[in-house]
């Protein structure tokens, strides 16, 4: 589980550059964006649709009819018609973009909100939509017949007003009667002004459902709108704070889709899981001084280097029961680093006081010579030539001598591969070439051969029959997955002894070693 988790957060620790950069050039852009905005200034006026607020006893059938025109009013300010009409009383060409016509809470309230870099025009604006909102809704047609209801409404308040009073005094009256005869005559009066008082109240409470004065479909003014005085605060923080998100986001999704892109062998891991091939040895990067690959030599204490003694100790544990080994080193594709992996573990076998011979049997694109420094006039392809099979030890001794190197590592030696031939798969597996190896095993504690790529050329799987063990090099972020499967499969395909694969260049401090083959 713990693995699994790591290879799925190793696309985020490969781009952690590209996701913090994207973050920044968003935040960076999102602030001098916003520092570029220009000032703007908010006006708000507030509506009210009916008068059920005035009501002491509102019925829930008023509340809901207002709700329902408050929001009929929104639709209505919202046309085309109400904003070219406010646009023409205004003088103006057009309104303002920002204008916000809103039922507020799904009340009977209407709030109309206008933003604007003027904030005199903002104000102006604001009121000239309440007065278009008001004109078209029957408070803004009152007529002569309407004053005229309004002002019979308010005689019967005087006189309900009135009638309320002498009913009050003919009570104080009846307190202080004495006489039965009084006491019922003031009586029959009160009775008879509550009769009246009833019908004042009855004919004034129709004639007020029919009037503006308890109509629903009313506008008034809760609120006019205001001049404003300060700039409304732009959110920057919060538009900052979201570009940064969005690109924390898209740098994420990029990264694991370059690496679903990306179908390389990446860690230790992934190549194991993949090839069910044991995983030797992780070898760290090589930079460019680290020589041509020589870096147990130039800088043996260095990681990179422990890294390939980890590999020699892997390579004796595979033969252990076994002397005088061929161990032949090759990839899936060039560019894996198989030369320097092979130069490298000659190079530490050698140091354990073991007698090495690293041959170039890379008949095609031959590199042991230049990461060794060594002429190439004469190797493998003169010795075959001279080789017949039944040479003695004095004429064995005499053409090794005049084709085998000495190198600056003792016990290491060096059969480049000398003049390239046309025909390098018959050559590798000729009779010739399986006698010398046979001969050689006597001399030797161990023979490397560096052949070319197993995917290329038919070589590698041609000496592999010969070899004791074949060592398979992969590289990271460069081997591909289908590319290090198919050359084991090729490899068992031919019955190679595959003792394990080496992933070279590893970028990750991380291997199954616990140790940090970085180079400092």
């Amino acid at each position: 589980m713990e693995l699994e988790l790591q290879e799925y957060l190793a696309p985020l620790r490969k781009w952690w550059w590209l996701i913090i950069l994207t973050m920044l050039v968003a935040g960076v852009s999102s602030y001098l964006a916003t520092q570029r905005q220009v000032l703007a200034y908010r006006s708000t006026a507030t509506l009210m649709v009916g008068r059920v607020i005035d009501d002491p006893n509102p019925t829930g059938v008023q509340f809901s009819t207002a709700r329902q025109l408050a929001e009929t009013y929104v639709d209505i300010a919202g046309r085309a018609s109400v904003r070219d009409a406010a646009a023409a009383a205004l003088g103006l060409a057009s309104l303002p973009d920002d204008i916000v016509v809103r039922q507020l809470n799904n009340t009977n309230m209407i709030d109309v909100i206008v933003t604007d870099t003027n904030p005199e025009r903002a104000q102006a604006v604001a009121d000239e939509l309440v007065r278009q909102l008001i004109l078209r809704s029957p408070t803004g047609q009152e007529d002569e017949d309407q004053q005229f209801v309004n002002g019979l409404l308010q005689d019967y308040e005087a006189q309900i007003t009135e009638t309320k009073a002498q009913i009050a005094a003919k009570r104080e009256e009846l307190g202080q009667a004495v006489g039965a005869r009084e006491i019922t005559d003031i009586q029959d009066e009160i009775t008879e002004m509550e009769n009246v008082l009833r019908t004042l109240s009855a004919d004034y409470a129709n004639l007020r459902s029919s009037a503006q004065q308890g109509a629903l479909n009313t506008i008034r003014v809760i609120e006019p709108a205001s001049l404003p005085r300060e700039p409304v605060e732009p959110e920057n923080m919060m538009a900052i704070v979201t570009a940064v998100a969005i690109g924390f986001v898209l740098s994420v999704s990029a990264a694991y889709v370059l690496e679903y892109l990306d179908d390389t062998v990446k860690t230790p891991e992934m190549l194991t899981r993949l090839t069910q091939i044991p995983l030797l040895a992780s070898i760290g990067k090589m930079k460019n001084r680290d020589g041509l690959g020589l870096v147990t030599v130039l800088q043996p204490r260095s990681s990179l280097s422990e890294a390939f003694r980890v590999l020699r100790t892997a390579v004796q544990f595979a033969s252990v029961d076994e002397a005088n080994q061929v161990l032949l080193v090759t990839s899936a594709a060039s560019g894996a680093g198989k030369s320097a992996v092979s130069a490298n573990l000659a190079v530490v076998l050698a140091q354990a006081d073991h007698q090495v011979l690293l041959i170039d049997t890379d008949l095609r694109r031959p590199a042991l010579h230049t990461i060794f420094q060594l002429p190439n006039q004469r190797g493998l392809t003169s010795l075959l030539l001279a080789y017949r099979g039944d040479e003695d030890a004095v004429e064995m001794n005499h053409l090794l001598g005049d084709a085998v190197q000495e190198t600056q590592v003792d016990g290491l030696q060096l059969l480049t591969s000398g003049p390239l031939p046309p025909n390098p798969s018959e050559l590798l597996g000729s009779n010739k070439m399986r006698l010398l190896l046979n001969a050689l095993r006597t001399r030797y504690d161990y023979i490397i051969l560096d052949s070319p790529p197993v995917l290329s050329v038919t070589d590698a799987a041609v000496l592999s029959a010969q070899a004791n063990g074949t060592l398979l090099v992969t590289r990271a972020g460069k081997t591909r997955k289908a590319a290090a499967l198919q050359a084991g499969a090729r490899l068992n395909g031919v019955n190679a002894r595959l003792i394990g694969t080496v992933l070279n260049s590893l970028g990750t401090k991380e291997t199954e070693y616990g140790k940090d083959y970085y180079e400092e």
